[in-house]
């Protein structure tokens, strides 16, 4: 589907236009949803679900930096606003004595266990409702090859 030329075709500009408008609304969405029902941020919502699947509900601060693929002091201020609303909170690491955990507390647990059920009815709703199994499977092959090409 490639070619030498530097446009893209009109059928490529239509996808990637569509592309990039369901990059900037479906989280757009999420984020009101997940705040009108929940109170937490897509962003909350981000780092609780990471560390609820880490080992022993904890992340070193650069690990979980890297695996939200933000950076570390963008990290750093988001935890810090969570640790205030005691979702959060933050451990020295006794190995080295330089990294810190972010560990998820009970209320961040809890905080996580109510808002997600509503969350993951939203996202079957919205984004997977008027697709086919088919459309399903296509767009895990697609989004797979995109991101394995980054």
């Amino acid at each position: 589907m490639t070619s030498d030329a530097p446009w893209l075709s009109d059928a490529q500009q239509r996808a990637w236009r569509g592309w990039l408008a369901l990059g900037s609304r479906l989280p757009a969405a999420l984020h009101r949803q997940l705040q009108a029902e929940s109170g937490l941020s897509l962003q909350d919502f981000e780092v609780l679900v990471h560390l609820s699947e880490a080992a022993g509900s904890r992340a070193r601060v650069l690990d979980l930096a890297r695996a939200l693929e933000w950076e570390r002091s963008r990290l750093s201020h988001h935890v810090t606003r969570m640790e205030r609303r005691g979702l959060v909170a933050r451990e020295e690491c006794s190995e080295d004595g330089r990294g810190a955990f972010v560990v998820l507390v009970d209320a961040g647990r809890a905080a996580l266990e109510a808002a997600a059920p509503t969350h993951a009815h939203w996202v079957k709703e919205v984004v997977f409702g008027g697709l086919s199994a088919e459309d399903v499977a296509a767009l895990e092959r697609i989004t797979g090859t995109i991101l394995s090409r980054i």
